[in-house]
């Protein structure tokens, strides 16, 4: 097994690009790169761009697209930057790939936002997918959660436990 770090892009709001005061938007290029170097992370890692897309519009072939990456790469730590409206879909879907630990993670607010949480979860997702045995995982702010017992809370902005 390959001991890079996979980091796979599939847009989201971390990735969001906003145009006007209502809100028009699109996914632009990643800027997970940018972060890594600003951190000075000296984990090995390579990044690959699945997808620009918000997670509203991610349906099943993508699911299927990430899957066939995760369980086609030689990497045993895979980090998935998603959206985190279904981020916990995407979750569920990757369950049950052996030998791999996979941390999805995505930010409430855009990396280019100067005051956002997407440099603070692209570290946290780092560290988690270091220090947790195989599975899937959601490192959101701070916490580590089981996609099947998570939920996005709207309302709060935040991850809760079901």
């Amino acid at each position: 097994m390959n001991d890079e770090c996979l980091i796979l892009t599939t847009g989201g709001t971390i990735d969001k690009i906003y145009f006007d005061a209502l809100s028009s938007y699109s996914i632009g290029e990643s800027e997970v790169g940018k972060l890594l170097n600003l951190g000075h992370v000296a984990l090995p890692y390579k990044i690959v761009s699945l997808m620009r897309k918000d997670s509203l519009e991610l349906d099943d072939a993508d699911r299927a697209l990430i899957r066939k990456t995760v369980e086609d790469s030689s990497n045993r730590m895979i980090l998935v930057t998603h959206g985190t409206d279904t981020m916990t879909e995407t979750g569920k879907a990757l369950t049950g790939i052996s030998g791999k630990t996979i941390v999805l993670t995505g930010a409430l607010l855009p990396a280019r936002f100067r005051d956002n949480d997407a440099i603070f979860n692209i570290g946290f997702a780092l560290a988690t997918v270091q220090a947790m045995p195989e599975g899937v995982y959601i490192g959101m702010n701070g916490r580590i959660h089981d996609p099947h017992q998570v939920r996005k809370d709207r309302e709060n902005n935040c991850f809760v436990e079901i």
